[in-house]
């Protein structure tokens, strides 16, 4: 493993990652909230770092996968820390732990906050606040592949490294077409939402904010009371519908929009992933609606606005979910647990896995009755290789075990089981809210600094599914 060759593929990231403050720096200068300068030395900065680095360092021939892997996780931790320098400089969030907290949580589209007043900040640091969710969305390596070339077969590994699932769909034979269709589809469902917000009433900013924190199910809103600060049905349909299309996988997207929309429906994960929508959706309603809540339409709105904002790991709120009865939130917890599709920019252990999970129960309890059979796992009209198999039950095992670590770590530093559960599930599934005193109406603005580090090493565990950032604190990936 040669580091020269991570260095120098950081310094093509972080140098693709500084255009991108021309966004927020144009904001600055529109509405002369005086941070322009913040803006302009942090492109300038980084953009000299990375053309330094590029000229002293010899271009790597290829990455090999060990240093693929260690280059995704630095890559995410270095964009956590130069994020968040804007929020230091300016000081909007003064303390580091904070700032990376915040900004570690933007790109990997977890949502949890540590602001207890989102709306005095400038529009320049809101509209950066959600870029790093809609970057972190699709993935800043997947659009590194896509527009980087030198990358080459090294891009293979860093896009398998990043890209959530247990099996990564290609929609072209190159991985660099690939990263490029899928950001292409991201592109146009985000102009398309913005669109539709627009015409819903929404000003042209939130309308962004928005639709950057919906398409990466990331959940940042410019305002206090997240989505409730719009009343307007129209806007929460629209919300509703486009955090449903990016919990689904996008290869699908594509394929629909090249006139093959009956793929959805012959995708095993696609049916699941709507028939846990569904359920999940009957089952709070009728709990509501048992406690002696009046159906309207309302009612039926906000249930299936949290429902689809929790199972696609949005986590924005309408309402305070811990209002309802207690049972809507133990379901509510486990579909933060669900989570997404594969290949979508939902967090979770991905639908996919959950449906493999439950035909492995299903092939060994078979077995009891019949030891000498032999029953395959099928998906749709493919068999899933016993490999992949081991895999997914592997990575259940081990985010299960994550979890419950996460949770002893949360009460050991001195927090009620409620709020350490809620924590952990929220941050390592990349929700947002989660219960107790991190829920829909809370924020993580008093967890310990302790704790708010351990948090976010969960969500950049969760956004990168576990074994890519575990694997290298293993002793084989150093020998």
């Amino acid at each position: 493993m040669k580091l020269s060759n991570i260095i120098y593929t950081l310094s093509s990231l972080w140098l693709l990652l500084s255009g991108f403050f021309a966004l927020p720096l144009g904001f600055s200068l529109y509405f002369q909230d005086g941070l322009y300068l913040i803006f302009i030395v942090q492109m300038v900065g980084m953009g000299l770092l990375s053309v330094i680095l590029r000229a002293i360092i010899r271009r790597p021939v290829e990455l090999q996968i060990r240093e693929a892997f260690l280059t995704v996780s630095l890559t995410w931790i270095t964009f956590s820390f130069f994020g968040a320098l804007p929020f230091i400089v300016s000081g909007y969030i003064p303390n580091l732990t904070d700032a990376f907290f915040e900004t570690m949580s933007g790109f990997t589209t977890t949502g949890a906050s540590i602001l207890t007043d989102i709306e005095v900040l400038p529009k320049s640091l809101l509209i950066w606040r959600n870029m790093t969710q809609w970057l972190g969305g699709m993935g800043v390596i997947a659009l590194a592949v896509a527009v980087l070339p030198f990358l080459g077969v090294g891009g293979v590994q860093l896009f398998k490294a990043e890209v959530p699932g247990p099996i990564k769909d290609r929609v072209s034979p190159r991985i660099s077409e690939t990263a490029k269709i899928l950001w292409a589809v991201y592109l146009l469902f985000t102009v398309l939402e913005i669109l539709l917000l627009m015409l819903g009433g929404l000003p042209l900013f939130d309308s962004v904010c928005v639709t950057f924190g919906t398409l990466a199910t990331g959940g940042f809103a410019p305002t206090n009371a997240s989505i409730a600060a719009y009343p307007s049905p129209f806007i929460h349909y629209v919300i509703i519908v486009f955090m449903f299309i990016a919990g689904v996988n996008f290869s699908l997207h594509y394929w629909a929009l090249r006139g093959k929309p009956h793929l959805y429906f012959s995708n095993p994960e696609f049916r699941f992933f709507l028939f846990i929508n569904a359920l999940a959706v009957g089952l709070i309603m009728v709990s509501r609606l048992a406690r002696g809540d009046v159906f309207s339409e309302e009612f039926f709105r906000s249930t299936l606005f949290q429902t689809v904002s929790i199972v696609t790991t949005t986590g924005f709120v309408t309402h305070d979910y811990e209002q309802w009865p207690f049972v809507t939130q133990i379901i509510l917890l486990a579909l933060m647990l669900f989570g997404g599709c594969t290949s979508s920019t939902g967090g979770g252990m991905k639908n996919v896995r959950i449906l493999v999970a439950f035909k492995f129960m299903g092939s060994e309890l078979k077995k009891l009755f019949h030891p000498h059979g032999i029953f395959p796992i099928r998906m749709g009209d493919r068999t899933v290789p016993e490999r992949l198999v081991s895999n997914i039950i592997g990575f259940v095992a081990l985010y299960i075990l994550i979890f419950f670590l996460g949770v002893m770590a949360m009460t050991g530093i001195g927090l009620d089981i409620d709020t350490s559960i809620g924590a952990v599930a929220a941050t390592l599934g990349n929700v947002g809210p989660g219960i107790g005193t991190v829920g829909p109406v809370e924020n993580y603005s008093h967890i310990p600094a302790l704790g708010k580090w351990i948090l976010s090493f969960l969500m950049m565990v969760g956004r990168l599914e576990i074994f890519t950032v575990l694997v290298i604190f293993t002793r084989p990936f150093w020998h």
